[in-house]
């Protein structure tokens, strides 16, 4: 059989470690362009207004998880195998066949967040200002679709970079848009009230500006791919067999489908999170002393907007980054999975882990320490919104650990046949949530909902673990995570001890954040590399 080389060929190829960390280092960009998109946002819009963007999110992201996240890894399973088996026609189909579906399907999305957009906000969840919101993001689902299938497609050829670029592509767009017609709003009210007569709380129109801007950010996600396939490579000749359209579509389907079932109930803890604070508050009330200046009325929404747009967002940054960890391993291990090749399989499992959990360990332990500082520093405006969020968030800080661990667990069930796993482990997870909220709230508060957050993910990497265990036949060293862990308490000790001692002089926040991140820091890297030294976490291995 005679096979022709294409695209997969001319680019370069990276191994598991490189090709993660390129994406972790775009996922890092990304993520402060998305602080600095989310931080000034909430200093603007404040507790009551960030419910109404976090409303729109709520009910955006479990239709964008269900359309979108399954696809990159589909589309990047299903080009790997064509082009290591030297099919780049097929590959090629696949890429065209899979645009063609989800961009159907994410059409189709876009549409049922715009239709439930006035019910789901005045009916559900009793906010009917915020369908603005959720109407403006609507489009957001059709145009993830088709940079989910273009990062996935070159993800597949082991090149990391469209990824890389396309996620800085979106995060300056995101931040520059959102921020600026956010903020043209707030600060024009009156030109809005005569241009649109039908709003009544400025509010809720600064937060359905602010939520257009991350619905552009996606279209030009989008677009920046359909630049590249300008000048990408047309395929000549090729293999002798190609697969169907109709067989493309049903494994792109096999793939896709449980990974965006998993993600709509990974989704849930956010609905979840809605639903229970508001509601548990509005019935029981506040456990805890609450702001001067805040109605009785506004009360629940402002703590559910100061906890999603502040404590959440912060919770979230890591994960965020050592989501990609999953992208690259997934190939990683797939690969080494299918030779047989259980050294390999066991090294590239303890790579993905390890450098997950050296990752958040001291993150959490700084973040838990330095919350005072670090809500304080981010938010100087929104005082009363952090004085909610301190306590949750580092009773969110083990959570956060255990979140970033699962992550590339779950790529790696992907890798070993078990895409489903993860759907009944979340399912599982988010009864832990949902009862933890019930019973925690009504007598902790909002750290009520941290805390069953935290319980939730322990749970689900304990139980991700077990069945990859099983399933891959890996024997897991456990030694080097229990040094991680307490290079990262000295880490967290030493950062606390020079923050009191710059507290008792009233240092300001950016002093003892820097000085404190810097002894903690410096603390955690000669115990990490006098401890487990760099070969077990950097050694390089060919996916």
């Amino acid at each position: 059989m005679h096979y022709v080389k294409s695209e997969a060929v001319w680019l370069k190829k990276q191994n598991f470690i490189k090709g993660s960390i390129i994406l972790m280092l775009s996922a890092a960009a990304a993520k402060l362009l998305g602080a600095v998109f989310k931080i000034p946002l909430t200093n603007i819009l404040g507790g009551v207004g960030m419910s109404y963007f976090s409303c729109a999110y709520s009910l955006f992201m479990p239709v964008y998880a269900l359309a979108v996240t399954g696809l990159s890894s589909a589309a990047a399973k299903m080009t790997a195998e064509s082009t290591a088996l030297g099919m780049y026609r097929n590959a090629a189909k696949v890429r065209k066949t899979a645009l063609g579906l989800f961009s159907a399907v994410g059409l189709c999305g876009s549409l049922l967040i715009f239709l439930l957009a006035k019910p789901f906000s005045t009916y559900i969840i009793g906010m009917p200002e915020a369908s603005a919101a959720v109407a403006m993001i609507a489009p957001a689902v059709f145009f993830g679709c088709i940079t989910a299938v273009e990062r996935g497609c070159y993800e597949g050829m082991s090149n990391m970079y469209p990824t890389a670029f396309s996620q800085l592509v979106e995060g300056m767009v995101k931040a520059g848009a959102g921020l600026l017609l956010c903020g043209f709003v707030a600060s024009h009210p009156r030109t809005v009230l005569r241009l649109f007569p039908f709003v009544t709380d400025i509010r809720a129109a600064a937060a359905a500006a602010g939520i257009l801007g991350v619905t552009l950010s996606t279209a030009g996600a989008a677009l920046f791919f359909g630049v590249m396939a300008l000048f990408r490579n047309r395929v000549r000749g090729g293999e002798e067999h190609v697969m169907s359209g109709r067989a493309i579509i049903r494994e792109l389907t096999a793939t896709a489908l449980p990974v965006g079932i998993s993600s709509v109930v990974t989704n849930l803890t956010a609905l979840t999170d809605m639903w229970t604070v508001i509601g548990c508050i509005s019935h029981f009330g506040y456990p805890s002393a609450v702001p001067e200046g805040i109605a009785a009325d506004e009360l629940p929404h402002f703590i559910y907007g100061s906890f999603a747009g502040i404590a959440l967002t912060v919770f979230n940054l890591v994960p965020s980054v050592t989501n990609m960890l999953g992208k690259g391993a997934l190939t990683c291990i797939a690969s080494a999975r299918g030779s047989g090749d259980i050294q390999a399989l066991e090294q590239g499992t303890l790579q993905a882990l390890l450098s997950a959990a050296v990752i958040a360990v001291p993150a959490a332990a700084g973040l838990g320490v330095l919350s005072p500082e670090v809500l304080g520093f981010l938010y100087p405006r929104q005082s009363d919104e952090t004085a909610v969020c301190v306590n949750a968030l580092r009773y969110l800080m083990a959570g956060m650990v255990c979140l970033c661990v699962s992550f590339p667990l779950f790529s790696m069930l992907q890798a070993v046949g078990k895409a489903s796993a993860p759907l009944k482990i979340m399912l599982a997870g988010t009864g832990v949530k949902l009862a933890g909220n019930l019973l925690l709230i009504p007598v902790m508060g909002v750290d009520g909902a941290a805390l069953s957050t935290t319980l939730c993910y322990g749970l689900i990497l304990a139980a991700s673990l077990r069945v990859y265990i099983r399933a891959s036949g890996v024997r897991l060293e456990f030694v080097p995570f229990g040094k991680v862990i307490y290079a990262g308490a000295m880490c967290g000790g030493a950062a606390f001890l020079a923050a009191e001692a710059l507290r008792r002089r009233s240092a300001p926040y950016a002093v003892i954040l820097g000085v404190s991140a810097a002894v903690g820091g410096a603390v955690y890297i000669i115990l990490v590399l006098a401890l487990i030294g760099g070969k077990k976490i950097s050694s390089k291995h060919n996916g």
